[in-house]
C-alpha cells in the first residue's frame, strides 16, 4: 500500500499470510516511519509559525537593492502609508557607525560653531528619502477643522439633555467608533495639537505649495507634533533626527564638505540652492541622491533636528542637547535661499523665533507657524530608529519642552484658537464616521 505526502512516498506491503494482529502492528510501525520521514524532510510544516518582523525588516538577505544587516534582521527600504489619506513616504535604511561630527578647522566656509569635532557612534535607523512634502503636511493641517467638529460634539455630551439626544443620533447612524472616541477625553500621552489654519496662506505659499514640494514655515514644535501624529496613527515610532544623526546620514560615510566632495562647483547636481533655485521651492527628489539614497540633504529646504543650538559646538559624544528654551534650536542643510557654504554637511543655523514671527499679528504668536524669512525655507524629514526609545522617554521627542511654548499653546486652546485630541490607529475610522454623521 503506497502512501504519498508532499513528494515523500513510502510503500507498505503486507502479505495476506501475515496474521491479522501482526498486520496491525506492522502497519503502525510503517505509519510511524512514514511520519518521521515527512517530519525530517519538511520540518517547516511542523514548526511554530514565525513571528512577523516589523515593517522594513526581512529575515533573508535581499538579492539586490540597499539593505543593512543587523541582529534583528536585514533593514530594507519601505513605503509608509499615512492611514486615512492618499499620502505615503519612503524610508531607507541607514547603517550604524562612528564618525566625526562637525568640520575641521581647515574646511573652506567653516563657522566656529562647527567645532571642535567630536567622535560620535550612531545606531542604525531609517530616514525618509526626502523632506516632508506639502501633500503630506496638508493632511496633518486638515485635522484642525475635523478635530474642531469633534470638540463641538464633546460639548454636547457635557450637557445631560444634549448627551441623550446625541447618543441616540450616533446610535442611529451606527457611529460606534466615533462615540467611543468622544467619550474619551484627550490625554497628553496620546494627544496632539493640530496646527491652526494659516492666517495668511499667500505668505506661507508664496514660494511654492505643490503637493510634491517640501512643506515649510512650521515651528519645531509643530514638526514634532507631526511626528507624533504619524507614530500614533501607524503604531510605529517616528521622530526628528538628532543633529548628529542628521549629519551622519548626510555625509553617507564621507569626510568632505559635501557628501559628493569638497568642490561646490558640483553642488548644482545635488542641490537646489541660491545659484539655481530661481527663488522658489522645488520638487523633492529631482537632484542626485547621496550614497545612501537620500535626496535634498543639501539645499531645497533646511531641516529641523531635535537639538537646541549651542554656539560653543557639540556636547560630548554628540549627545542630543535637549531644548529647555523656545530658541535657539538647530536647523541643518541649507535651503533654496542659501549660498553653497551654508549647504555644507556641517553647516548649522540657529533658529530665532521672535524674528521669524515678526509678521505674525496674533498675540500670543502662533506656536505652530512662522511668517518671516528664512522660515519659508525651513522644513523637516523623519527618522525611525531600529531600536525605539522606551515609552516613558518618547515625550521629549514629541511634546512641549519649554514653559513658554506650553503657555502659548494653552492660551490658544483656552481662547478656542487651537484644538487638542488623542490620536490612535482608529482615527481614520473616527473621521470617516464623523463625515457620515455630519
Amino acid at each position: 500500500m503506497p502512501i504519498a505526502y508532499n513528494g515523500v512516498v513510502v510503500s507498505i506491503s503486507l502479505s495476506l499470510v501475515v496474521p491479522c494482529g501482526m498486520r496491525t502492528t506492522l502497519l503502525l510501525f510503517a505509519l510511524a516511519a512514514f511520519l518521521q520521514t515527512v517530519f525530517q524532510q519538511t520540518p517547516a510544516l511542523f514548526a511554530a509559525p514565525a513571528e512577523a518582523l516589523p515593517k522594513g525588516l526581512v529575515a533573508k538577505k535581499p538579492d539586490a537593492g540597499r539593505f543593512v544587516e543587523t541582529p534583528q534582521g536585514f533593514m530594507v527600504p519601505y513605503t509608509q502609508k499615512i492611514p486615512g489619506t492618499e499620502q505615503s513616504f519612503q524610508m531607507v535604511p541607514i547603517p550604524g557607525g562612528t564618525f566625526l561630527l562637525g568640520s575641521p578647522a581647515t574646511e573652506s566656509g567653516r563657522s566656529a560653531d562647527e567645532g571642535p569635532q567630536v567622535t560620535v557612534t550612531i545606531e542604525p535607523f531609517w530616514m525618509s528619502v526626502h523632506e516632508v512634502t506639502w501633500g503630506e503636511y496638508q493632511a496633518f493641517m486638515g485635522l484642525y477643522s475635523k478635530l474642531k467638529q469633534i470638540q463641538g460634539l464633546r460639548y454636547r455630551l457635557a450637557d445631560q439633555q444634549e448627551a441623550e439626544k446625541l447618543s441616540a443620533e450616533l446610535a442611529a447612524a451606527g457611529a460606534d467608533v466615533l462615540r467611543e472616541h468622544l467619550e474619551r477625553l484627550p490625554e497628553d500621552v496620546d494627544a496632539i495639537t493640530a496646527p491652526t489654519e494659516l492666517y495668511e496662506p499667500d505668505i506661507t505659499y508664496e514660494y511654492g505649495s505643490e503637493p510634491d514640494q517640501p512643506a515649510v514655515t512650521m515651528t519645531q514644535y509643530a514638526a514634532k507634533q507631526y511626528s507624533k501624529w504619524i507614530s500614533k496613527l501607524t503604531s510605529t515610532f517616528y521622530c526628528l533626527p538628532s543633529e548628529a544623526e542628521w549629519e551622519y546620514a548626510c555625509r553617507a560615510g564621507t569626510k568632505t564638505a559635501y557628501h559628493f566632495g569638497d568642490d561646490p562647483a558640483a553642488l548644482d547636481q545635488y542641490a537646489w540652492y541660491a545659484d539655481n533655485a530661481e527663488s522658489q521651492l522645488n520638487t523633492v527628489g529631482t537632484k542626485k541622491p547621496n550614497a545612501w539614497g537620500l535626496y535634498d540633504m543639501h539645499g531645497n529646504v533646511a531641516e529641523w533636528v531635535l537639538d537646541a543650538y549651542g554656539e560653543e559646538g557639540f556636547l560630548k559624544d554628540g549627545a542630543v542637547r535637549w531644548p529647555v528654551e523656545v530658541f535657539p534650536r538647530v536647523v541643518r542643510g541649507g535651503s533654496w535661499e542659501s549660498p553653497a557654504s551654508a549647504c555644507r554637511a556641517a553647516a548649522r543655523m540657529a533658529s530665532a523665533d521672535e524674528d521669524w514671527k515678526e509678521e505674525d499679528p496674533n498675540l500670543p504668536k502662533s506656536p505652530w507657524w512662522f511668517t518671516t524669512d528664512p522660515a519659508r525655507g525651513i522644513g523637516f524629514r523623519l527618522i525611525r530608529p531600529l531600536s525605539p526609545p522606551p515609552l516613558a522617554d518618547r515625550k521629549k521627542y514629541w511634546d512641549i519642552d519649554s514653559e513658554e511654548i506650553g503657555w502659548d499653546v494653552e492660551d490658544r486652546l483656552e481662547e478656542g484658537r487651537g484644538v487638542k485630541d488623542h490620536i490612535g490607529p482608529e482615527l481614520p475610522k473616527v473621521l470617516q464616521q464623523l463625515q457620515q454623521f455630519q
